[in-house]
This record gives structure tokens, C-alpha cells and sequence, in this order.
């Protein structure tokens, strides 16, 4: 019993982190219907970004957030507008697919350049630090992490909530014709969006390399992992994304710690295939165009 305690605490925690990088990748499917293959790439970025700041000018990865927020904000914008954005309409969601895993593997081959291909992480002083309560170990670095990532959904729920671009943004997402005729420019509510969820990555990506060791190709590991949360949730859907990276992190972390860590890497598949056959769309999609 405390094994299982013990893993569904490190879940939870852990959980916050997987959620705000997959409420970007939902993010940009309900504006643009894109399926972004390059948000694992960019929040790998965000990680090496925040290593960067880390032991060039000691400053520290939480406090390296808005620096690479905003640094990934510009280079989401400019990937639509180089990218995405001359694709045909009608070929979008299809054509997206290829471009967005060959910005991936551009991203993936310039870190490969810059910081060549060792695993990196970032070692703070307090890398280390924890604390027991009621006999259970808590790793101060995932409790700041989980903290950091649910003041980051909140702060995104306030824009999309209680701003004019997130109505924008709600209106694009729901009915793209009639917000066009409302006068909401959609290739700027794209170009924004999909800044935003770029910067989400690099939030996540500051976290994960305090968390985590990294190297340009876990991209491919994370993709697959955000994917199936996105899935799992409910395309479009940002609480979907939350629920789904809870469901994801929670039953991997209670595998590892009770069975074995070899099968905790499958139980998210197995519990994603046993979803879709139940609910195609996934927990809180629906059938018709995204719901954020």
C-alpha cells in the first residue's frame, strides 16, 4: 500500500509537467486543426534553452521561464508563418502533418549542432532536496514544478477565458466562418495560438530538464507521450489534455512502483487503446470541431 501511495504521489506531481506541455499541442489542434509533430521538438528546445541560461549566466530554470516563453512564442509564430500558414486550406490538416515533423527534425538537427548529442540535465543545487510527510518522500523540484505548471494553466485558462483574444480564439475554434465574419483575422488568431502553445513548450521544457536527463532526439519519446495524453483527453480540449496527462502520469507511476518500471512505459497505450474503442473521440472530445 505504500508502494502504490508512494507512485500515485510522484503521479500526480509529475502530471502537472505533462499537462502543460500537452495543452499546447491541443491548443494549436482546436485553432488550426494542426497536429503539431514538432511540440516534443520544441520543448526539448525550451529544456536546452534553460540549460543554456543555466551554466552560461547561472541563472536559475524557473527563473529562465519567461526568457524562453517568450524567445519560443516568436519562433511558433514565425514556424506558422513560414510553415503553415502558404499551405492550402483544404490540404492542411493533411500537408501539416509532414511539415510540422520536418521543423521536428530541423529542430532536432540544429540542437544535435549546437550542443551536440550527449545527454544533458540541469543540476541545481537543490536538484536533490526533498521532504518526508506522513513517511511519504516528496522531490521539492517536482512539488515547485507541479506548482509552476498549474499557475500556467490557470494563467492560460485567464486568457482564453476573460480576455478578447482568448474569445477570439474560442470563436475561431467553434465556428471559423462566422468569427471571420465578425471580424476576428483567423491568420493572426493562428499565428498567436500557435506562439502560445510553442511557449507552453518551453514552460514544460524548463521544468522537464530539472526533472529529467535530455538529448535532441527525446523528442521522439515525448511526442508519442503528449499525442496519446491530447488523444486520450479529447483533441481540442485543454481540461481533456489535463485529465488525460493526469490518467497518463498516475498509472505509469503506480506500474512502475508496484510492478515494474518495464511495463510502465506501455500502460498509457493500453489505457488509451481500451478508451478508443469505448469513446472514439476520447474523454472530453467531440465529434464536431474542437471544444477548448
Amino acid at each position: 500500500m505504500h508502494a502504490l501511495i508512494q507512485g500515485v504521489i510522484l503521479g500526480v506531481l509529475t502530471a502537472g509537467v505533462y499537462a502543460l506541455m500537452a495543452s499546447g499541442q491541443t491548443l494549436i489542434f482546436g485553432i488550426m486543426k494542426v497536429v503539431n509533430l514538432a511540440q516534443g521538438a520544441m520543448v526539448v528546445f525550451g529544456a536546452y534553452l534553460s540549460y543554456q541560461l543555466f551554466t552560461s549566466w547561472g541563472v536559475d530554470p524557473f527563473l529562465a521561464i519567461p526568457i524562453t516563453t517568450v524567445a519560443m512564442f516568436v519562433l511558433g509564430m514565425a514556424v506558422e508563418w513560414a510553415f503553415l500558414r502558404p499551405l492550402r486550406q483544404q490540404d492542411k490538416a493533411e500537408l501539416s502533418l509532414l511539415v510540422t515533423f520536418a521543423v521536428a527534425l530541423l529542430l532536432e538537427g540544429f540542437l544535435s549542432v549546437t550542443w551536440k548529442t550527449t545527454y544533458r540535465s540541469i543540476n541545481t543545487g537543490y536538484a536533490n532536496s526533498s521532504m518526508t510527510i506522513a513517511g511519504y518522500q516528496i522531490t521539492l523540484v517536482r512539488l515547485w514544478a507541479f506548482l509552476l505548471s498549474l499557475g500556467a494553466l490557470a494563467l492560460l485558462f485567464l486568457l482564453l477565458n476573460r480576455t478578447r483574444f482568448g474569445r477570439a480564439i474560442r470563436a475561431t475554434v467553434q465556428n471559423p466562418e462566422s468569427a471571420r465574419l465578425l471580424g476576428v483575422e483567423a491568420q493572426r488568431v493562428s499565428a498567436f495560438g500557435f506562439g502560445l502553445g510553442s511557449a507552453t513548450a518551453a514552460a514544460a521544457g524548463s521544468v522537464y530538464g530539472l526533472l529529467y536527463a535530455f538529448y535532441p532526439g527525446t523528442h521522439y519519446d515525448l511526442i508519442s507521450l503528449l499525442l496519446s495524453i491530447v488523444i486520450l483527453g479529447g483533441l481540442g480540449s485543454i481540461g481533456g489534455a489535463v485529465v488525460g496527462a493526469l490518467i497518463v502520469s498516475v498509472s505509469s507511476a503506480v506500474v512502475s512502483a508496484t510492478a515494474s518500471p518495464t511495463w510502465s512505459s506501455m500502460t498509457f497505450f493500453i489505457i488509451l487503446l481500451l478508451v478508443l474503442l469505448v469513446r472514439p473521440q476520447g474523454l472530453f472530445g467531440t465529434p464536431a470541431r474542437g471544444a477548448i
